[in-house]
């Protein structure tokens, strides 16, 4: 547990890496605990894993192959049909099971996920059935991320599709770093009857919070208030949803602060969405609460891991359209650099400068925000580095 963060976004550590550390320790306390991946625990950097377990496999080894048994418990095959089946079967014995993938190729399992939320909601209805543990997905090497791989490999596209399914048995959860990750992890663990979808990068990203504070957001509606980058009175409130986009609201505060020392911000982070609302589908936001939060009037700036609309139709359900701007992932993809990818769907930390500094009238700061995304740009194209780091 890590009790405090002395300097948030300063130390960097991997959601991915705290997962299969997790998975490993989970693996050694249940022996019927299975885990599921379409070979890709390596690449996803859940290779802890098999310190504690080996991969099931029934043919010739030979010397450099990882640890493998007729009876191994990391099932690994390239067809999430296949393994998504298999593991709700497991399921449904009773036992715990999670699957990890691409996030680019978790649609691919869209109508198997749709028809096991319709098996749930009609089984919620039988008094004799039992419990059955939640159906819970890890998603990683995400759309803003994918240095070499390309557009073919950026898609968030099953965020949305599990928010818009009106039974409310999804939670699609948004882990800001490793701690928040491996609250995540348990929060999934202790789900029923209930479809989890945990979204995070796989390279080492900024620690935030502690694990008080990761707490503290699932169990108080999925949001809450960073007091580190929050000034009293705001003129303005920023939130996201999704480790990177997080990292570039703060990055964006920074540059304003400098820039506009005279703007006043308030961060809200938001860890978990759910049909209709911020939070789980046991605990979601209260209007209250979102008012508290995000105040009754102010405008709002949001970034989202995924598509834009997906999260502005979330928060309208709490307040009015004109309060909010929401940045997203607009389906604009490349084999490109990092920042890249950020500013070709305009949610890098200068396309949210951008807009704050049009607001307050400093047209000047926002040429100057474009000339540097237009600069990277070049550069990135003829380097394949950014600007940035």
């Amino acid at each position: 547990m890590i009790e405090q963060v002395d300097n948030p976004g300063t130390e960097l550590y991997s959601p991915a890496e705290k997962i299969g550390q997790l998975l490993e320790t989970q693996m050694h306390e249940d022996p019927h605990f299975y885990f599921f991946s379409p070979d890709e625990t390596t690449s996803n950097r859940f290779e802890a894993v098999f310190e504690a377990e080996k991969r099931a496999w029934s043919l010739p080894t030979e010397k450099w192959d990882l640890p493998e048994s007729p009876d191994g418990r990391i099932v690994e095959m390239l067809s999430e049909n296949v393994l998504f089946s298999v593991m709700t079967g497991h399921l449904a014995n009773g036992e715990q099971a999670m699957m990890g993938s691409y996030e680019a190729f978790y649609p691919i399992i869209t109508s198997q996920l749709l028809q096991q939320m319709k098996f749930m909601k009609q089984a919620g209805r039988v008094t004799w059935r039992k419990p059955m543990p939640a159906v819970n997905l890890l998603s990683t090497s995400t759309c803003w991320r994918q240095d070499h791989n390309g557009f073919t490999h950026q898609s968030p596209a099953l965020i949305s599709a599990l928010l818009s399914v009106p039974s409310n048995l999804a939670n699609c959860l948004f882990p800001v770093d490793d701690v928040a990750a491996e609250e995540a992890f348990w929060f999934m663990l202790n789900s029923r009857d209930v479809v989890n979808l945990t979204t995070f990068d796989k390279n080492p990203r900024p620690r935030y919070i502690d694990s008080h504070h990761a707490k503290f957001q699932f169990d108080n509606g999925g949001a809450s208030l960073c007091q580190f980058a929050s000034d009293e009175k705001p003129d303005f409130v920023l939130t996201a949803a999704g480790d990177i986009v997080t990292h570039e609201t703060l990055e964006a505060m920074r540059i304003i602060r400098e820039d506009m020392p005279e703007v006043k911000m308030r961060f809200v982070g938001i860890s978990a969405l759910s049909y209709r609302g911020i939070g789980t589908t046991k605990n979601k936001l209260s209007r209250e609460q979102f008012m508290e939060l995000f105040t009754p009037d102010k405008p709002i700036l949001a970034n989202f891991h995924g598509y834009p609309e997906t999260l502005e139709n979330i928060l309208e359900n709490y307040t009015e359209r004109r309060r909010l701007r929401v940045h997203g992932f607009n389906e604009e993809g490349s084999t490109t650099t990092p920042f890249e990818m950020l500013r070709k769907n305009a949610a890098s930390r200068y396309d949210l400068a951008i807009d704050i500094a049009l607001v307050v009238g400093r047209k000047d700061l926002a040429k100057k925000y474009e000339a540097f995304l237009a600069q990277n740009h070049l550069h990135a194209m003829k380097f394949g580095e950014d600007l940035i780091k």
